[in-house]
């Protein structure tokens, strides 16, 4: 699976080693349990081991990484392991200093991730590492597609929009959108994009910033036409995409929507949201489909993955430390445990045993290539620019073409 992106170049210092007992502080996303407690064995079983290394570890809410690791880069002061998306955001941190470079570290190991995980590379160099990886398409409730008659996933755009009229027939909301958290909504105009541009353009826009192939103007008048069909569930602006039962997760996970435009994340993201213990039997997934006259390729998936950096504030502790995260016995411990969904290291994927989540991997395995989700492959502002400008797309302010002007803009501001 070829990744479709590439980086830009920075420096930063190598690692210093150990002189007597190090503590590292540790900042991951996993606020809630299975994955607060499971990170915290992870961090205990490695201290078990190497008992002059020990953890200060602070979960925090995965949108205060966008605010709370920039400020961090700027101090003193930095986490010696943060949660890490590669792409786009790490050479906008590079500018920092402050991010280790584990090349001569990791080298041995490194590898075997294979082509996904080069998106927390720059210029050659690792910044960073993938813990798991990701894509994103459509989760579904079986129940609800065969209550309004939908025999099948949909392959084409045309018979998801079918899908959609018969959900509304048998008065089912089709889509649950979290809009206010944004970054759902980009999900949308990206696959569009992705479907619409070849890889090449897709590959040369990331890399110089532009995004000035009409394919870009395209996709912003597929999602019109999308959204004139009126397929979200109502107040869809306002909803939350994972905190509470009403967020478009929950709805999903209760039965109170068909589906979802979501990451593989979304299976374990449901766990707190619903009372339904057997929720995961009831879901299915399938690719986003395919868009009529697009250049991208119908196979082409959009997605990322979860990652760490270590900063300059830690010595090689840190880096053998993602070395042994990353060990198949670690690796296939979150994924049973629910904490990742697909690992980074192939070596663990016949701990994937969720039916749906097979297909997903499967569609990874298979994908020609993986594009990053935009707002992570481009710079962190443009990236902003970007989501923001789709957003209101969503809210009804904009055009297609505004949509690609504000990150054109951002990034001539730069």
């Amino acid at each position: 699976m070829a990744t479709a992106l590439a980086g830009c170049s920075s420096s930063s210092d190598k690692p210093t080693e150990a002189s007597g007992p190090v503590t590292l502080t540790w900042w991951h996303n996993g606020t809630n349990d299975p994955a607060k407690s499971v990170w915290q064995s992870v961090a205990d079983g490695y201290h078990a081991a190497h008992s002059d290394v020990s953890f200060k570890v602070e979960p925090l809410q995965n949108e205060q990484f966008s605010t709370k690791v920039p400020l961090a880069l700027q101090s003193s002061d930095p986490p010696s392991i943060f949660q890490q998306w590669g792409g786009g955001d790490e050479r906008t941190q590079l500018a920092s200093g402050k991010l280790m470079d584990m090349s001569g570290s990791i080298s041995d190991w490194v590898g075997g991730l294979g082509k996904a995980a080069e998106a927390w590379q720059v210029d050659g160099k690792w910044y960073g590492v993938p813990f798991d990886l990701h894509a994103v398409g459509f989760w579904y409730r079986k129940d609800l597609f065969a209550r309004a008659g939908i025999q099948a996933p949909p392959t084409t755009m045309d018979e998801f929009n079918a899908a959609v009229a018969k959900l509304k027939a048998a008065n089912i909301a089709p889509v649950a959108l979290g809009g206010k958290d944004k970054w759902p909504d980009a999900f949308w105009w990206d696959y569009f994009a992705v479907r619409e541009c070849s890889k090449d353009v897709l590959q040369s826009s990331m890399k110089n910033i532009k995004l000035e192939d009409p394919c870009f103007v395209k996709a912003g008048q597929d999602l019109k036409a999308l959204l004139d069909t009126k397929p979200f569930q109502n107040a869809f602006l306002g909803a939350s995409a994972q905190q509470g039962a009403g967020s478009s997760a929950g709805l999903v996970a209760n039965g109170k929507a068909a589906m979802e435009l979501q990451g593989d994340w979304e299976l374990p993201t449901m766990i707190p949201l619903t009372k339904d213990k057997a929720y995961a039997s009831k879901l299915g997934w399938f690719p986003f489909p395919a868009v009529n006259g697009g250049a991208g390729d119908p196979k082409a998936v959009l997605g990322g993955g979860d990652g760490y950096s270590c900063t300059t504030k830690a010595t090689s502790a840190c880096p053998d430390f993602l070395k042994y995260m990353l060990s198949t016995e670690v690796q296939t411990k979150l994924v049973q445990s629910q904490t990742a969904t697909l690992p980074a290291n192939p070596a663990a994927n016949s701990a994937v045993t969720d039916a749906s989540l097979k297909q997903v991997l499967n569609s990874m395995q298979s994908a020609p290539y993986l594009a990053m989700y935009f707002d992570r492959a481009l710079p962190t502002s443009v990236g902003q620019a970007l989501n923001d400008a789709i957003a209101n797309f969503f809210a009804g302010q904009g055009t297609p073409e505004s949509i690609v002007a504000a990150a054109n803009k951002a990034a001539a501001d730069q």
